[in-house]
């Protein structure tokens, strides 16, 4: 059984944001999901919604993941997200807007792993509002990557380590056996 003061964090695996540079991570996230709602543990799922006027729009001039299907989580985590202990809708980059704070709290969830796209901008920043807010964040880090390529994802790894602290950079081979019990091939194997 997953620890109940431990909740796992999608961070915006939506349409608009895989491509091929950040593609190869759904299928570890997937794993990663099934695996942690199996055994009982919450899963958060959030998803960017950009809006006209943002700062986005104003500053970037970037005007997508407005309208479906680029503002959809991606099928192969849809069914995944249908049993999530909730999804969250936010128009900032990290899951900690009024109601993620609130949703945090009215759970108890004091350790944050967190996964999903960009490393370097809604992940970091996911993980750094965490640990300001004195919980412990967890960075998994080959289940997150950027759209922007694997230059961009280093650098979000590196900032984070910084922020968050170098051993709260995991794999998700690394998380603690408390927290997601290894997978039956692996107890098998004695490992």
């Amino acid at each position: 059984m997953t620890s109940n003061s431990a909740v796992l964090v999608v961070v915006d695996v939506q349409n608009g944001f895989v491509r091929e540079e950040s593609a190869h991570v759904v299928p570890i996230i997937a794993d990663l999901v099934r695996r942690w709602q199996e055994s009982g543990g919450d899963v958060v799922f959030t998803r960017y919604l950009n809006y006209a006027g943002s700062n986005f729009e104003k500053l970037f001039k970037w005007s997508k993941l407005m309208t479906s299907p680029e503002i959809d989580i991606v099928p192969e985590l849809a069914p995944y997200a249908e049993k999530a202990t909730a999804i969250l809708d936010k128009t900032t980059y990290t899951l900690f807007n009024k109601e993620g704070t609130a949703l945090v709290r009215e759970y108890g969830w004091t350790e944050i792993y967190v996964c999903g796209i960009a490393t370097e901008s809604c992940v970091l920043k996911t993980a750094a509002d965490a640990f300001e807010l004195d919980l412990t964040p967890w960075l998994i880090e080959d289940a997150s990557a950027s759209h922007a390529g694997q230059v961009a994802h280093d650098a979000g790894v590196l900032v984070t380590a910084r922020f968050i602290g170098p051993n709260q950079v995991i794999k998700v081979g690394e998380i603690p056996t408390s927290v997601l019990p290894a997978p039956a091939s692996q107890l098998r194997a004695g490992r």
